[in-house]
C-alpha cells in the first residue's frame, strides 16, 4: 500500500479551553486552584488543556458567564487554534450555553458536564451506570435545544457519552419516560441493598470518606489486603466497595465511597442516594485527606459541608492525613520548631500542629508507602471497639 494512502487510525486527543471567573468572594489564587482542579478533570475526561482564561467580575455575567470583551478573546483564540471545546468552571444556563455557542461555535461543556461525562466513562456495575444516565438525563432535559448538535450519533468524544446519543432521546417526553424508569428501578435496587445493609446490622460498619482522589481506595486495599482499583485520577471509584476486615482477630466491615469533589452537581447527590446510604448508615467514618494537596483544608470543608448535607456530620470520625511521602514542605514555619524538636521524628512533629490539636483524633500515614499503619490500624480498632454490638470482642 502506497504510503499517501495510510490513514491514520488512532483517536485523535480532544483540545480544551478552561473559563473561570475571579469574583468578589475570592482571591485570584483561589480561582486559580479551581481551574487547576478542572485541568486535573479535563485530563481525566482525555482531553489537553491548551489554555486558561480568567476574568474578574463582580458575578459571572448572566448571559454569556465572562463579558462581550473577553468572549470575543476566546473566540479569537478558539478559531486562530481549532481549539475542540471550552470548559466553564461552573454550571451554565441554557441560555448562557446557547449565547455561548452562537459565539465560540463549539463545543461548550460546563464543569458538571464533565464531571457527568467521567462518572459516564467510570462507570462500571449495571447500578452505577444507571444513576450516571439517570442523571446526564436530568441534566440533558433543559438543554435538549442545544445538546442535539453535539448528543446526536453523529457527534462523539467527551461531554457526549450517555443518554442522548440517539435522536429519540430529543423528544422532552421521552426524556420524562426515561427519567422514571430509571428512578422507579434504582428504587428497587436501593430497596435490594437496604435490606442487605440490614443483614449486616450485626458487624460494626466504617466507611472511608474524603475528597477524589485522596487515597480511600489504597486505604482500603491496604487494611483489607483486596485489590480495589486505585489510580492517581479523579472519580476512579464510583461504586461503594464493602469489604470485612479482621485486625487483631477484631472483625468488622469497612466500605469505600465516592469521593466528592467542590460544585458537585446536585443531580449526582440526588442520583447517588444509594452509595451516600452507605455513610449516612455507617458507624463511623475515616475522613482521608490528602495532606500534601496545597488546598487541603478547603477540600476538608467540602467534605464537611457534604456530610452535613446528608445529615451524617455527627457521627464519630477518624481524620487520617495521607500522602506524608508527598509533602514538598514542612507543615510548620521552621521558627515555630522549638530548640531541640528537630531530632524529633517527622510524625511527631505533625502531631503537634494544628491539624492534630484541633482535629483530634487525627492520624498521619502513606498508604502507599505503608508509613505508619500500626497507628491506623489502632485507631481503627478502637473505633470498632466503641461500637461493637455483639460481644465479638471485650
Amino acid at each position: 500500500m502506497a504510503k499517501d494512502t495510510l490513514h491514520e487510525t488512532r483517536k485523535k486527543q480532544e483540545t480544551a479551553v478552561l473559563v473561570g471567573v475571579v469574583t468578589q468572594q475570592q482571591k485570584i489564587e483561589q480561582a486559580e486552584e479551581y481551574l487547576d482542579e478542572l485541568a486535573f478533570l479535563t485530563l481525566t475526561a482525555g482531553a489537553r488543556v491548551v489554555k486558561r482564561f480568567l476574568q474578574r467580575l463582580p458575578k459571572p455575567h448572566s448571559g454569556t458567564f465572562v463579558g462581550e470583551g473577553k468572549l470575543q478573546e476566546i473566540a479569537d483564540f478558539v478559531n486562530e487554534n481549532e481549539i475542540d471545546m471550552v470548559i466553564f468552571d461552573d454550571e451554565l444556563s441554557p441560555s448562557q450555553i446557547r449565547n455561548i455557542e452562537h459565539t465560540l461555535k463549539c463545543k461548550i461543556l460546563d464543569r458538571s458536564n464533565l464531571i457527568l461525562d467521567i462518572f459516564a466513562t467510570n462507570a462500571r456495575s449495571a447500578q452505577a451506570k444507571m444513576q450516571v444516565e439517570l442523571a446526564q438525563a436530568q441534566y440533558l432535559l433543559p438543554r435538549l435545544t442545544r445538546m442535539w448538535t453535539h448528543l446526536s450519533k453523529h457527534a462523539g468524544g467527551i461531554g457526549t457519552r450517555g443518554p442522548g446519543e440517539s435522536e429519540i432521546e430529543t423528544d422532552r417526553r421521552v426524556i420524562r419516560d426515561t427519567i422514571g424508569k430509571y428512578k422507579a428501578r434504582l428504587k428497587d435496587i436501593e430497596q435490594q441493598a437496604e435490606t442487605r445493609r440490614k443483614n449486616r446490622d450485626d458487624k460494626v460498619r466504617l466507611t472511608l470518606v474524603g475528597y477524589t482522589n485522596v487515597g480511600k481506595s489504597s486505604i482500603l486495599n491496604m487494611l483489607s489486603k483486596s485489590d480495589v482499583l486505585a489510580e492517581d485520577k479523579l472519580f476512579a471509584t464510583l461504586d461503594s466497595t464493602v469489604r470485612k476486615v479482621v485486625i487483631d482477630d477484631i472483625p468488622f466491615l469497612l466500605t469505600d465511597t465516592v469521593g466528592f469533589i467542590r460544585k458537585l452537581p446536585h443531580q449526582l447527590i440526588e442520583c447517588f442516594k444509594s452509595t451516600l446510604d452507605e455513610i449516612t448508615e455507617a458507624d463511623a467514618l475515616i475522613h482521608v485527606v490528602d495532606v500534601s494537596h496545597p488546598n487541603f483544608e478547603d477540600q476538608i470543608a467540602v467534605v464537611n459541608k457534604t456530610l452535613e448535607e446528608i445529615k451524617a456530620h455527627k457521627k464519630p470520625i477518624l481524620l487520617v492525613f495521607n500522602k506524608i511521602d508527598k509533602l514538598k514542605e514542612p507543615l510548620r514555619l521552621p521558627d515555630e520548631i522549638e530548640e531541640g524538636e528537630e531530632d524529633i521524628p517527622y510524625i511527631e512533629r505533625l502531631k503537634n500542629t494544628w491539624m492534630a490539636k484541633e482535629n483530634a483524633p487525627a492520624i498521619f500515614i502513606s498508604a502507599t508507602q505503608k508509613t505508619n499503619v500500626q497507628e491506623l490500624k489502632d485507631a481503627v480498632i478502637e473505633l470498632v471497639r466503641k461500637h461493637n454490638k455483639v460481644g465479638y470482642f471485650k
